[in-house]
């Protein structure tokens, strides 16, 4: 299985399995089409690279796009379609963009739908196929969720690829986040070794928007949409009681993407707490204090908390989930049990609303920006496979579309960058204390100056 010639810097590989050179004309009579192995170079930030200190880093990339050859004889092409993991806005979006692509523009014998996750290959999980025509996912993109249905937990390589060769599947799409690229990458494997030539393509999915070298996940958009919703919410409820509080919980496990993006696009937060940023609960520089002080000058509070922000306030379980996740501490039961504490004892009135969107965010359809998005992502990897690629998902960098190696999107999770002017900006949205690590960091390009909200 040949790869395109490697452009290795700053020790990362970004050349693109393919299952052979391709030679069949393609069939899209009016685009212009990409050179199979035709690269783009984009000078990567710190953070979009993940090589600290670095405040610019090139790399090539291949680019995404329909190419003049083909590997495959799409006529006799079956395709299928996996989606794994948590719901997030904009998996219909993307399902249809692949079927309808894979149908009228490359005229494949089929596409079939996977159900329920990785459990849908195993005979004895018992799941159908769903043939998967345009009629049938015509309207999808309406609803959110997938028409397919998910599932969490990893199943065996090899029998996976069992079953793709029993299905004589030519193609594998596989829709899902950081653990399911790690499966793809594990069925690729398998894959070589038999000697088979079946394409295995990656669509990142994560709503935490934590996937490293995407960068924007889709549903992303949708998700901070809907967050401020809950957040406006919160605001109203404090504002209606005489010292209020209003605490929003948001996604993200170990990357609060979600609640900084959120804060930035509603200037109502006045704390915002993630995963990346540790913060103490006591002491003057506490949120307690911070908290006090708030409520004793404007009688009222919003605090945005991230599922994984915290996690340093108390006992690891040490379990994992069927993912293989940690699995966190409630830091927001911790938080309203800590903060009625401190009012009660300091004989200060205060009245707590408590809101969790997370389950109403992840299951709605997505919004026009990220239907854009998913339909980009689709023909994408329907235009990657046919060509013959593997082992790659369909990346955004910079407003452009490139095709990423498995393995660097699975190296580690993406996190926010706490001493980025990104975090600087929600910071002096909400006008909260920095923690000592941001002071240190902030003292280097702010004089140490640390502005208070009003």
């Amino acid at each position: 299985m040949p790869k395109a010639p490697s452009t290795k810097k700053k020790g990362l590989d970004t050349s693109i399995q393919s299952l052979g050179i391709p030679k069949i004309p393609s069939p899209l009579p009016y685009c212009r089409f990409v050179g199979h192995e035709e690269q783009m170079e984009l000078n990567l930030t710190e953070e979009e690279a993940d090589v600290p200190g670095a405040f610019s880093v090139p790399l090539s990339f291949e680019k995404a796009g329909p190419r003049g050859k083909m590997y495959f004889d799409s006529s006799k092409v079956k395709c299928a379609i996996v989606t794994c993991g948590g719901l997030c806005p904009g998996i219909n979006d993307v399902i249809r963009a692949i079927v309808m692509d894979a149908h009228h523009h490359y005229h494949v014998a089929s596409v079939l739908g996977i159900r329920y996750g990785l459990q849908g290959f195993i005979p004895k999980y018992g799941h159908d196929i769903i043939e998967l025509t345009p009629r049938y996912v015509s309207n999808i993109h309406e609803f959110g969720g997938t028409v397919l249905g998910s599932s969490r937990g990893p199943q065996p390589p090899d029998e996976i690829v069992d079953a793709l060769e029993r299905m004589n599947i030519n193609v594998l799409f596989m829709i899902g986040g950081d653990g399911t690229m790690k499966a793809a990458a594990s069925i690729v494997k398998e894959i070589r070794a038999r000697g088979s030539r079946i394409s295995v393509i990656g669509v990142p999915k994560t709503i935490d928007n934590d996937i490293n070298f995407v960068g924007q996940s889709f549903g992303f958009d949708t998700a901070v949409e809907k967050a401020t919703e809950a957040i406006g919410c919160a605001h109203i409820e404090a504002n209606g009681a005489f010292n209020g509080i209003g605490i929003v919980k948001l996604m993200g496990r170990e990357s609060g993407f979600i609640a900084a993006q959120a804060t930035l696009a509603l200037k109502e937060v006045n704390f915002v707490l993630i995963p990346e940023s540790p913060f103490a609960i006591e002491g003057p520089d506490g949120l307690l204090h911070q908290l006090e002080t708030r409520l004793k000058t404007r009688r009222h509070a919003v605090i945005v908390v991230a599922e994984g922000a915290g996690q340093h306030l108390c006992e690891a379980s040490g379990k994992a989930d069927i993912s293989g996740n940690p699995v966190l501490c409630d830091i927001c039961t911790i938080l309203l049990a800590r903060i009625k504490a401190h009012f009660r004892d300091k004989g200060m009135e205060a009245t707590i609303k408590f809101i969790d969107p997370s389950y109403i965010i992840r299951s709605v359809p997505a919004n026009a920006q990220d239907r854009i998005y998913c339909g980009f992502l689709g023909q994408h990897a329907v235009h990657a496979a046919m060509s013959g690629k593997t082992g790659m998902v369909v990346s955004r960098l910079q407003s452009r579309f490139v095709h990423v190696p498995l393995e660097m999107v699975t190296m580690k999770r993406k996190r926010l960058n706490v001493e980025s002017d990104y975090w600087r900006a929600v910071i002096e949205s909400t006008g909260q204390e920095l923690t000592n690590s941001e002071k240190s960091a902030a003292s280097i390009g702010m004089d140490g100056q640390i502005c208070r909200k009003a």
